[in-house]
């Protein structure tokens, strides 16, 4: 097992992970997996460009894709970008309580479970496929949660794919402007890789932005993310994916904002609120999109 490390805000690096996979040529790596959207730092890797990398490497491995944070929210395409394996959970854009393992599984990924020879038990695909083909489970299924997956497929068909992900484009493209309004810095350094679900913000200097989530969340009751692993304290995380409009993002920000102020960064109010909303009355949603 191998980790291509990369620093926080950067996303997979594509050039790296082919450099990588050229130097293995007897194919000891079975698989590459990369995350979608992380959401500790709210950048988004290109997964084509990284499948791009495999085949220019002509390296057998497969592709697994964490897509917990991008399904039904930013766009995914499994079969285009020669996905092997996709997981998910129910909790992020799917608008549903957690407690389920979502998997899209390709042809070429089940010939390699077939193949294993390591032990396992709860990673076997088998019973689960077989007890599948008779409309069954090997298990206890999750039966509310399945009744909510139906609806909220529903939902989603309902608005449909490419109107679902200009949403969710656009109210992070305001969310973004408001940062910047304010003063403050994006996490991500790589516009192409601004996530859409969610936002990630650098605390200035002299801030530790743990205490300022739990200031908020006191204050307020405004839930915000904390900042993980070698940022931790140093970041704060503004999420915008899912059930969201305008209204909620504009909620959010003032909330945001007025924190804050009150936590004692100098920022002025209503700046980022004022960007976020000339933004979104300037670049309303597109015919294409309202259709």
């Amino acid at each position: 097992c191998e980790r291509v490390e990369v620093p926080y805000g950067d996303g997979a690096p594509a050039d790296e992970l082919e450099r990588r996979l050229r130097a293995d040529a007897a194919h000891q790596l079975k698989a590459l997996l990369v995350v979608h959207n992380e959401t500790s730092t709210g950048v988004t890797s290109n997964v084509a460009a990284v499948r791009a990398a495999l085949d220019r490497a002509q390296h057998p491995a497969l592709l697994l894709v964490d897509t917990v944070s991008s399904l039904a929210s930013i766009d995914l395409r499994f079969d285009d970008w020669g996905v092997d394996v996709a997981l998910t959970g129910p909790q992020k854009g799917l608008m549903l309580p957690p407690g389920m393992a979502i998997l899209a599984v390709s042809e070429k990924a089940l010939t390699a479970s077939d193949k294993a020879r390591c032990p396992r038990s709860y990673w076997d695909w088998r019973p689960v496929l077989e007890r599948n083909r008779r409309g069954e489970f090997p298990y206890t299924p999750a039966t509310l949660l399945l009744f909510g997956l139906e609806e909220a497929l529903r939902m989603l068909d309902e608005e449909g794919l490419p109107r679902v992900f200009a949403r969710h484009a656009r109210l992070a493209e305001a969310c973004r402007r408001a940062v910047s309004a304010l003063g403050l810095a994006l996490l991500c350094r790589n516009p192409a890789e601004y996530s859409h679900t969610l936002t990630a913000v650098v605390m200035p200097p002299g801030f530790d932005s743990d205490e300022f989530v739990r200031h908020a969340h006191r204050r307020l009751d405004l839930s915000l993310g904390v900042g993980l692993g070698a940022v931790r304290g140093k970041v704060f995380r503004i999420g915008h994916l899912g059930s969201l409009n305008e209204l909620d993002l504009l909620g959010g920000l003032a909330g945001v904002e007025m924190m804050l102020k009150d936590f004692g960064v100098p920022v002025r109010l209503g700046a980022g609120l004022a960007a976020a909303q000339e933004f979104l009355l300037s670049e309303p949603i597109s015919a294409e999109a309202r259709a």
